[in-house]
């Protein structure tokens, strides 16, 4: 009998976690899509306005200077890349990440379990802020 109430609490669970799951993406499909056809025409845009003023041969002869460092040149890769199934899929995944993030503006600041140095002894983040005085955290630079 507990053998089999834990099968139902466990297919429940799983159930909960596909329904959840479910509406996340309907949810979500809407912004998905706008984002991708917004990238999908911004790339379009970049890479028209290249093609577009991109100079002729005669212009390229005469001209002693190359195109500026922050503006490389066109590669056919860059057609390539507009709706591929990994652009797309990067923007499920931010819109995703986006979506279910714990930090919203407006709301509290989120409060989450940190361990301290020793390993021993676990607090949350704003059990260290003292009175009126701001609290700051600093992640350092990993580079």
């Amino acid at each position: 009998a507990a053998q089999a109430a834990a099968m139902l609490h466990s297919l429940g669970v799983h159930t909960l976690q596909l329904l959840t799951q479910a509406a996340a993406c309907i949810l979500l499909f809407p912004r998905f899509l706008l984002t991708a056809v917004m990238l999908w025409l911004l790339d379009f845009l970049c890479i028209r306005k290249k093609m577009l003023t991109m100079p002729t041969a005669e212009e390229a002869a005469s001209a002693s200077e190359g195109p500026p460092p922050d503006d490389p040149p066109v590669c056919v890769s860059d057609s390539n890349r507009m709706f591929t199934l990994e652009s797309l899929k990067a923007v499920w995944h931010g819109q995703k990440l986006d979506f279910f993030k714990s930090a919203h503006v407006g709301s509290l600041a989120p409060n989450p379990e940190v361990i301290q140095l020793d390993g021993q002894k676990r607090l949350r983040i704003l059990d260290f802020a003292r009175g009126k005085r701001p609290l700051i955290l600093n992640f350092g630079s990993c580079t």
